[in-house]
């Protein structure tokens, strides 16, 4: 996981409109993969699981902290992104790909690395994704206490990712030196949600 800074600017990158009543600001970035043997997305799309999904967590302006806002059903929103491994690149990620190089830096707890401010902006690690293509449901966050307060905004088309990229995610220890894979919320019921799809073009 990474915190997301503020931009040159002083402000903070941010999203708002369709679902979404208020504006919400970019606050961390976080992962969750599988391993050799699974696929580590916690979505599923028609039936398919992807090699790591890509979570980028954003708090609704009018809450102070993240804790306070997932208190509340309108706290959060959550972009999720799929990465599915490749062994033919095609495409190139500069920023993801700053990315990936810090990954190494960080096998062991309280490891940590600095990506250069400068040179990145959160939309970079969108690659060239289709950002007006998604699917959009409010749910929960997937990780303890699983708190219903997020409005998730998934996209269906993974980014195509080099496989040696991949494995660096499952080079990552935990406190107990052990490999930290599998390390997804398995798949839950979807309890009568309704999710709503969006189809645009670039």
């Amino acid at each position: 996981e990474f915190e997301i800074p503020p931009t040159v600017n002083g402000v903070r990158p941010f999203v708002s409109g369709g679902v979404l009543k208020s504006k919400y600001e970019a606050v961390a970035v976080h992962f969750h993969w599988g391993s050799r043997n699974s696929k580590g997305s916690e979505h599923m799309i028609d039936n398919r699981r992807f090699d790591v999904e890509m979570h980028i967590v954003h708090k609704n302006v009018i809450y102070a902290t993240v804790a306070e806002a997932s208190k509340h059903v309108d706290g959060l929103t959550v972009l999720a992104v799929m990465f599915k491994a490749t062994r033919d690149v095609d495409r190139i990620y500069p920023g993801l790909n700053m990315l990936f190089s810090s990954l190494p830096n960080l096998v062991y707890m309280n490891s940590h690395s600095t990506l250069p401010e400068d040179h990145l902006t959160l939309g970079h690690f969108l690659g060239d994704l289709n950002t007006k293509t998604f699917f959009t449901y409010t749910g929960s966050l997937t990780t303890p206490d699983c708190a219903e307060a997020v409005t998730w905004h998934v996209f269906p088309e993974p980014l195509p990712i080099a496989y040696e990229h991949i494995e660096k995610f499952w080079q990552i220890r935990d406190a107990h030196g052990h490999r930290m894979n599998n390390n997804f919320r398995p798949l839950q019921e979807n309890n009568g949600r309704v999710i709503l799809y969006r189809s645009g073009s670039y």
